[in-house]
C-alpha cells in the first residue's frame, strides 16, 4: 500500500530500513499537478528501482516576486490517485515549514549556469531548484533520481551540482512527453485558453526549423533568425525570453557546431499570451554535417 509522509525523519528513517534490506530507491521529484510527463518518470523509476517514491512540493525558494507560486496547480487528492495508480510506493509531501525553517539560511548555487538561458529571466529561480533539490536528496539519499528532459536547463543545472559536489546519487534524465501535435507537457499549459493550446506547439516548430537550417549547414546565427521570425509571426507569441543554440553539458554558448558527431541543444522560452512556455531539442550533428 502506498505511503504519505510528511515528516522528513520519519521518510529518512524508513528509507533508511529500506536500504538495510537491499533495497535500491529511486525518486521522483515533483510540484504536483502530475500529468503523462511525471507518469514517464515514474515508469522509469519503476524499472529500474526496487522502490519509487515522488515527492510532492511546490517550492516557494523557486517562483519570484512576481510569478505564478499562488495559483500554480495544485490537487493532491488527484494526484495520490495517479501515483496509487502507478503503484508508487511512497509520496513525500511536506509543508513549506518542514523543508525550510524560520532561519533557513543557506542555498546553493551553480555559478555561471544559472544566469544564462531562464535563469537570466528568473533571477535565484535555479537557486531555489539547486536548494531544495539537494534537500531532498539529503532526506532520502536516493540511488537514482528521475527528471524530464523538457527542464533541461535544470536536468544540466543539476547534473554539475552533483557532480561537483560529489553527491553519490545517479541523475537520470528522461526523454519529454509530447501532445501529439508536439507540445511538450507541462503542468503550465492549463493556463492556455482554447485558441492559445491550438497555436502552442509553434514553439516546438520553430526549434524543429532550427534544427533543420543547422543540419543543412547553415549558422547558429542563421538558424536562430529563421526560428524567431516563426515565432514572430504568430500572434500567440507576446514575447520571445530567448532562442538559444548551445552546448547541452555545460550550456556554453554554440557559434557554429563544427565538429562531426557533436550534440547541440536547441532551447528556447517564449510567452504566450499570458503562460511562459519552454521547450528544447538535443541534436546529434551526424558525419555530414558540419
Amino acid at each position: 500500500m502506498m505511503q504519505i509522509i510528511k515528516n522528513k525523519n520519519e521518510i529518512s528513517r524508513i528509507v533508511g530500513k529500506l536500504k538495510k534490506e537491499g533495497k535500491k530507491i529511486g525518486l521522483v521529484p515533483t510540484m504536483g499537478a502530475l500529468h503523462e510527463g511525471h507518469l514517464s518518470l515514474i515508469k522509469r523509476c519503476k524499472e529500474e528501482c526496487d522502490i519509487t517514491i515522488i515527492s510532492i512540493f511546490v517550492n516557494p525558494v523557486q517562483f519570484g516576486p512576481n510569478e505564478d507560486f499562488a495559483r500554480y496547480p495544485r490537487d493532491f487528492e488527484r494526484d495520490r490517485e495517479m501515483a496509487s495508480q502507478e503503484e508508487v510506493d511512497i509520496i513525500f509531501y511536506p509543508e513549506p515549514g518542514e523543508m525550510y525553517g524560520d532561519r533557513h539560511l543557506t542555498y546553493v548555487n551553480v555559478e555561471k549556469m544559472e544566469k544564462i538561458m531562464c535563469g537570466k529571466f528568473r533571477p535565484g529561480h535555479f537557486k531555489g531548484v539547486c536548494t531544495v533539490v539537494l534537500k531532498l536528496f539529503n532526506i532520502i539519499i536516493p540511488d537514482n533520481a528521475y527528471f524530464g528532459m523538457k527542464d533541461f536547463q535544470q536536468l544540466a543545472i543539476l547534473k554539475k551540482m552533483v557532480s561537483d559536489l560529489d553527491i553519490n546519487i545517479q541523475i537520470v534524465g528522461c526523454e519529454t512527453v509530447r501532445e501529439p501535435d508536439g507540445l511538450a507537457l507541462s503542468s503550465r499549459n492549463a493556463y492556455l485558453n482554447q485558441e492559445e493550446r491550438k497555436n502552442a506547439n509553434i514553439l516546438f516548430q520553430a526549434i524543429n526549423l532550427a534544427e533543420s537550417e543547422v543540419r543543412q549547414g547553415r549558422s547558429v546565427k542563421t538558424a536562430r533568425i529563421s526560428a524567431v521570425k516563426m515565432l514572430k509571426e504568430c500572434s500567440f507569441v507576446k514575447k520571445i525570453d530567448y532562442f538559444d543554440i548551445r552546448d547541452p553539458v555545460e550550456l556554453k554558448a554554440l557559434k557554429n557546431p563544427g565538429k562531426q558527431n557533436m550534440k547541440i541543444l536547441i532551447a528556447s522560452a517564449i510567452w504566450f499570451g499570458k503562460t511562459r512556455l519552454i521547450d528544447n531539442k538535443v541534436v546529434e550533428m551526424s558525419q555530414n554535417q558540419s
